[in-house]
């Protein structure tokens, strides 16, 4: 197993819950206690949730009834299921969450990238180099610096902030891959991937002012998709747009859908295993109706 389905990934989210291994599929959840109660619930590793075996998923739910008040998920969206699969295993939510772009790497870029895209990609390679890290955690300095201003650029919250030292293990994770774009000798921007099977996934990108000005991330992704494919991969999976829904005018939204081929449905999902606690805690909290799940949570990472 590489990338988010390996333990050092869910290791490296320690700070945001007790990484739990479901045995027969072979994926990590995080437990995580409740606040002011004795009980606990659990959720996916954050990005996404991803497993060696989906077929074994809905033995390991099955077999945590009353262990956990819930838990909750987003699928990866290469992930081996059906939708009627993941309706059975978790019975109280298994909806469309989010559209990720996805690059068909047997296309050639040239026929499918936004002219707006490529037209900066030209610009960018003009002024900035592009190379692989051969060993990722070599740029863990370098990284942190450049995510410590993506952090002050937006404001980064919660879970996607991260730490240093979680992103030191998510460096030693199998399958971790850094890009770097060069300038002056100085690196001003980094793109992280994680490859698992024939997939790169996007993890993250940061650069710092020069980069943005230099129009590093176009050098970058334009580059990415020849490094992978000439190491055997057929997919890049790109994530999806900012917050919490599928807004196809947000500026993420608009620069990943330019290099994409298309699009991969990501599945939340939600199964709850002690309905008397969690009615409970919904109405200790006085939560109205909602669509979140679960709903005594709600609120709690704005």
């Amino acid at each position: 197993m590489m990338g988010y389905a390996h333990a050092d990934y869910a290791a490296s989210l320690a700070e945001f819950g007790e990484p739990r291994l479901l045995p027969e599929s072979n994926g990590w959840i995080l437990g995580r206690s409740i606040r002011g109660t004795p009980y606990a619930d659990a959720m996916g590793c954050y990005p996404l949730f991803s497993c060696l075996d989906w077929s074994q998923l809905q033995s390991d739910i099955d077999g945590m009834t009353g262990e956990l008040v819930s838990l909750v998920l987003v699928t990866d969206p290469f992930g081996d299921f059906t939708r009627e699969s993941l309706a059975q295993t978790f019975k109280d939510l298994a909806a469309p969450f989010k559209e990720h772009f996805v690059v068909d790497l047997k296309e050639a870029p040239e026929t499918f990238v936004h002219p707006h895209h490529q037209r900066n990609a030209r610009k960018a390679l003009e002024v900035v180099s592009v190379e692989k890290c051969e060993q990722a955690a070599s740029c863990e300095q370098e990284w942190n610096g450049l995510y410590t201003n993506l952090i002050n650029r937006h404001d980064i919250r919660g879970i996607a902030r991260f730490s240093d030292s979680s992103f030191a293990r998510q460096l030693r994770v199998p399958g971790a891959v850094m890009l770097r774009a060069m300038h002056g000798g100085r690196t001003v921007g980094v793109t992280w991937w994680f490859v698992s099977g024939r997939v790169g996934y996007y993890h993250l990108g940061a650069y710092n002012d020069e980069g943005y000005e230099l129009r590093a991330s176009f050098a970058l992704f334009w580059r990415a998709m020849d490094l992978f494919k000439s190491e055997g991969l057929c997919w890049l999976a790109l994530g999806a747009g900012a917050g919490l829904g599928n807004n196809a005018t947000d500026g993420l939204s608009r620069f990943k859908r330019g290099w994409s081929t298309g699009t991969r449905t990501a599945y939340l999902c939600g199964r709850i295993f002690n309905r008397a606690r969690y009615e409970q805690l919904v109405k200790v909290k006085g939560i109205e109706a909602t669509d979140y799940f679960p709903a005594y949570r709600q609120g709690e990472f704005v």
